[in-house]
């Protein structure tokens, strides 16, 4: 018979072999999710007896939500352990996902996507913090590339799988479908999830409040921007998220172990990056939210069709993959970044120059070159914004980026719908007014990206070096 300590084994070993399994199918779940409700905006809102261009606060909560409670998943693995952790984001998440589905009014909707939003935040970094904790170092990556192959996978399946279910079943099968797949991630990190935990050490909790509160009312000070019915709350909201960034500063300066060092942005190259990380990712986090709405409010496709014309992006995404760190080693960062933001801005201002009278293989033949670009800037942004930093600067400028690439997504769904909403109003137009606003949206969202190229161009010309590779004398 086995002993104790053979069974103890064993089940170490299995729960090891199943941690990768685990994270892959919950990254999975949660890129689904991101990716398949695009294309259902329009059929919810028109069930829900809500304005099409006015749909986005089901977008901005979810993101709001992780950018605010991405910075403490850590803290609270560390204190209850990385398995009742990642079991409350699970439970969070899928509940989440049934009372979207039966959601009646928006605002339940939009509820229901928060709770969806403090799920997200813990279950993906719960899950690699566990498979760090779980792995030597020199078989991290090639686990967690295995991992993350389904977030390369989410996107491409999502849009057009969200569009089958809105266009011959409902949208309400869009967070249905994450149910039975959070059940079984749930029964597997129950049975087979390790359970670490850090050392203790002092959270700080007033710097977080802090700095929570102001990305709330800016976010929700341009929500309201856009609604008409609450439009006079626009500015004081964002006025008074402003001062709670700028109290921050002040209490961040005075404060030992402030949650966000200021001398993080004494790092030159940490201080680029997070500027243009966040500017940058503006158009390119506007464009899941503008080309659906665009291709079946403006242009009058389908839902599946919009769903497909969506996979160039993810496809071209997934086919640079392998040798962006070789275009890196090439040309060096600062020629990437600038370039690849330019190309970026000209092709988002493309889609809004030429509208419908751009032939659909040139449209294909761009968005898949689109994909190419974002995920070449992806990895150059994250990659550039925390090489220099110190060991100890590490974790938390991480979890500052981490928390600044959620908030410009957010920012980019909220001026993406200002401008669209903005132009609609204007009634310049004698017909396809709503057509031409889109029009202007890109372009306006173009432009806005193209601001980034000025922060990038700051780099030297031998910044990142060390990381792609390259020789000081190249």
């Amino acid at each position: 018979m086995e002993s104790e300590l053979e069974r103890h084994t064993k089940q170490e070993l299995r729960s090891k072999h199943l941690l990768p399994v685990i994270l892959a199918i919950a990254i999975f779940m949660q890129m689904l999710d991101t990716t398949i409700l695009n294309t259902a905006l329009p059929s919810i809102a028109a069930d829900l007896n809500e304005p099409q261009l006015k749909i986005q606060s089901i977008l901005i909560s979810y993101t709001l939500v992780l950018a605010i409670c991405a910075p403490i998943s850590g803290v609270i693995a560390d204190k209850i352990g990385t398995k009742h952790t990642f079991l409350l984001a699970v439970i969070f998440f899928t509940l989440g996902s049934l009372f979207a589905a039966l959601s009646m009014t928006l605002t339940q909707l939009t509820l229901s996507r928060i709770l969806q939003g403090v799920g997200g935040a813990m279950l993906t970094p719960v899950a690699r913090l566990a498979l760090m904790k779980a792995y030597d170092r020199k078989d991290y990556l090639r686990v967690i590339n295995y991992a993350i192959t389904p977030a390369l996978i989410g996107p491409i399946l999502g849009p057009v799988l969200g569009g089958y279910l809105v266009q011959y079943m409902s949208w309400h099968w869009i967070f249905l479908i994450n149910i039975p797949i959070g059940l079984l991630v749930l029964g597997l990190a129950f049975f087979y999830m390790p359970d670490f935990r850090g050392a203790p050490f002092k959270f700080d909790l007033h710097g977080y409040l802090i700095f929570a509160i102001a990305v709330f009312l800016i976010t929700y000070g341009l929500e309201y921007s856009i609604n008409g019915a609450h439009k006079w709350l626009a500015i004081p909201l964002m006025i008074g998220g402003m001062l709670f960034l700028t109290r921050y500063w002040f209490y961040a300066r005075r404060k030992d172990k402030p949650l966000f060092s200021l001398t993080l942005l004494d790092v030159r190259t940490y201080r680029i990056g997070l500027h243009g990380n966040l500017v940058a990712r503006l158009g390119i986090s506007a464009m899941p939210f503008l080309l659906p709405l665009f291709f079946q409010v403006a242009l009058g496709y389908s839902p599946s069709d919009a769903g497909w014309l969506l996979v160039p992006i993810a496809v071209g995404g997934l086919t640079v993959k392998p040798v962006v760190t070789r275009i890196l080693r090439l040309t060096g960062y600062r020629h990437v970044l600038i370039w690849n933001t330019a190309l970026i801005s000209f092709f988002i201002i493309m889609i809004g120059v030429f509208g419908r009278d751009m032939p659909i293989w040139a449209l294909v033949i761009q968005l898949y070159i689109l994909g190419i670009c974002n995920s070449t800037q992806f990895t150059a942004m994250n990659t550039l914004t925390i090489g220099d930093l110190g060991k100890e600067q590490v974790s938390s400028g991480n979890s500052l980026m981490v928390v600044n690439q959620q908030l410009a997504m957010t920012l980019g769904v909220a001026f993406a719908a200002l401008f669209l909403n903005f132009y609609v109003g204007q009634h310049w137009f004698e017909s396809e007014n709503t057509e031409k606003a889109f029009q202007l949206t890109f372009i306006s969202m173009g432009i806005l990206t193209m601001i980034a190229t000025l922060i990038f161009a700051k780099l030297q010309k031998e910044d990142g070096d060390f990381m792609a590779g390259r020789k000081p004398a190249e």
